[in-house]
């Protein structure tokens, strides 16, 4: 049987597996920029950080590095937001990045790792069955039967990782995870220590180690807070996106990365289809058309940013695979139909009627209203 370190060593192709991914972590697929930031900054850095506080934010939103080096960026959004998110890691605080979905929680996350502690792996997935061993440490249970409770039988959690080697943990998803596993992390937060009672010891938090957690704005009342464990976070709610052209840029930017990161044949620019979706979705996520003349009905989805990322890079594929090579209105006609419509009964009335009033209507859009019709 190949054994992971034999897989992990293997080539794909002629190429090594590491180039041969899906999807690079952040701190190997922006190094070159992670590297040039570090090289040139003569700003303080925090104890256990690889970048002062104003680089991170540089790396986040783009910018010079001092070797000329190009920093693209990572968010579109607020500067503000992320020079506070920011400034909370580097006080004894944690963060937790809040939002409707769609609002790159997550990616924030994973850019703030990467940039501060590099490395973005240490990530606790937050779920309903979520147990205490994932955020705290479990047992090699073969090695605790034979030699009982040891530190070679102990299996470390990615915070436990996190507070020994001074780095940043991620948890996804927080307000899923249930109360009580929760607030395991009250004493990590707050005394920045975790007993491990079986051994009748402590593990210590290095210098550099705190916690990103994430949670989405319409979980409130799934698995809220509790008081004490609020207290550790600052909050930061990321928005959506402000204007329209503000999201079609940051569309633009992710379908550009996915479509070379999934080895996409490269297509002309498509700016005027991206920009259709993104008007599309906003107006139906905001039950109003652009110009304000129109109310509309709002499906019962949440038609986020990153579900118009998904739709158009669909439709890239389409159009390179099946088409001319040119993303047009019915490459991402059928994808913006499966994000709207999640209801089959009430969401197809929506959009129905949002076809027929606004869309078959308004001038340059008869392509798109006739390859719509085609997809019902």
């Amino acid at each position: 049987m190949t054994s992971t370190v034999d897989v992990t060593a293997a080539h794909v192709d002629g190429a090594p597996v590491a180039e041969a991914v899906q999807r690079r972590h952040a701190e190997d697929e922006f190094a070159a920029e992670l590297v040039a930031l570090a090289a040139g900054d003569d700003r303080p850095r925090p104890p256990g950080w690889r970048l002062s506080p104003a680089a991170v934010v540089t790396y986040l939103l783009g910018g010079t590095a001092a070797d000329g080096t190009v920093v693209v960026p990572k968010y579109v959004g607020p500067r503000r937001l992320m020079e506070i998110a920011v400034a909370t890691l580097a006080t004894d605080r944690a963060l937790l990045l809040l939002g409707v979905p769609g609002t790159a929680k997550t990616w924030v996350s994973e850019h703030l790792a990467a940039a501060v502690s590099g490395d973005s792996t240490l990530l606790v997935q937050g779920t309903a069955g979520t147990p205490e061993e994932a955020i705290r440490y479990g047992w090699n249970y073969a090695r605790l039967l034979a030699e009982g409770p040891t530190r070679a039988a102990l299996v470390p959690g990615p915070v436990l990782r996190a507070m020994a080697d001074g780095r940043i943990a991620r948890i996804e998803e927080l307000t899923r995870v249930p109360s009580d596993v929760q607030d395991t992390l009250i004493t990590i937060l707050s005394e920045k220590t975790l007993p491990v009672p079986e051994l009748g010891e402590e593990v210590q938090a290095r210098k550099g180690f705190n916690v990103i957690a994430t949670a989405n704005d319409r979980d409130r009342g799934v698995n809220e807070l509790s008081s004490a464990l609020r207290r550790r976070f600052n909050t930061v709610v990321l928005p959506v996106p402000a204007g329209a052209e503000e999201e079609v840029d940051i569309v633009a930017r992710r379908v550009a990365a996915l479509g070379k990161a999934l080895e996409l044949p490269e297509l002309p620019p498509a700016v005027d289809e991206i920009r259709r979706v993104v008007t599309v979705f906003r107006e139906l996520r905001n039950g109003v058309t652009e110009d304000g003349r129109t109310k509309l009905k709002s499906p019962s989805g949440t038609l986020s940013t990153a579900e118009a990322i998904s739709v158009v890079t669909n439709g890239m594929a389409l159009a390179a695979h099946f088409g001319d090579g040119v993303l047009r209105a019915g490459d991402v006609a059928a994808g913006i139909l499966g994000a709207v419509v999640k209801d089959p009964v009430s969401d197809q009335v929506v959009w129905q009627e949002y076809l027929e009033t606004v869309i078959r209507e308004r001038e340059g859009w008869r392509d798109f209203y006739r390859a719509a019709r085609r997809g019902e």
